[in-house]
């Protein structure tokens, strides 16, 4: 077994797609580099990176995991969203390491971190008056039987108090961050991420 580092990275420039990958300790300046090579137009971000014990295995164990939604077998990025591989990650490793890995992804030039800084900027918020869901509607989670109401364009009502769909989402995944909420939630039996996408684009 070699100890090492499975990471989980996200980019701006690649809507909706998470990249699960490896190193070791000994390379991961060298790999962080790589990543962002040419043919990447700003920088990846990492979600989470986690030590441990057996790398490969647990690289391995992922990519089986989330096999159907692979894009490319001979690539490491999947059509899922990240926190799917956190929870996962953070029950496996046996140390956080995702200050240390983002110091790696923070050595590239400002110039590249400003531009993926202004490409996550051009995503517009939720607004549900914008994606045609009247005040009132009733959105269901798809986590669990909660549920919660539109009561303007950009709040929900959820257990009794008026917040954005971004907090419901935390408080109601019990999570310690802040996720995308909109794969989350239905309206109608449709997903909110598949309304968003018909109302702004499929960007993500």
């Amino acid at each position: 077994m070699t100890e090492g580092i499975v990471y989980i990275l996200t980019n701006p420039a690649m809507k909706g797609l998470v990249k699960i990958g490896m190193t070791t300790r000994e390379e991961v300046s060298v790999r962080m580099g790589e990543l962002y090579s040419t043919g990447v137009p700003v920088p990846f971000e990492c979600s989470f990176a986690g030590r441990v014990t057996d790398v490969k295995a647990t690289e391995r164990a992922f990519h089986i995991a989330f096999g159907p939604y692979r894009i490319n077998p001979n690539r490491e990025f999947f059509e899922i969203e990240d926190t799917q591989a956190i929870e996962i990650l953070r029950l496996l490793c046996v140390e956080d390491v995702t200050p240390s890995l983002n110091s790696e992804l923070d050595k590239v030039d400002e110039v590249s971190r400003d531009s993926g800084k202004r490409m996550k900027q051009k995503r517009p918020n939720l607004n549900f008056e914008e994606m045609e869901i009247p005040l009132g509607s009733i959105l269901h989670s798809n986590y669990n039987h909660e549920t919660c109401e539109v009561t303007e364009p950009r709040k929900v009502m959820f257990r009794g108090e008026e917040m954005s769909l971004t907090r419901a989402t935390r408080i109601n995944l019990e999570l310690d961050y802040s996720v995308a909420p909109a794969q989350h939630w239905l309206f109608e039996a449709k997903s909110l991420r598949e309304i968003y996408n018909d109302t702004y684009g499929s960007l993500d």
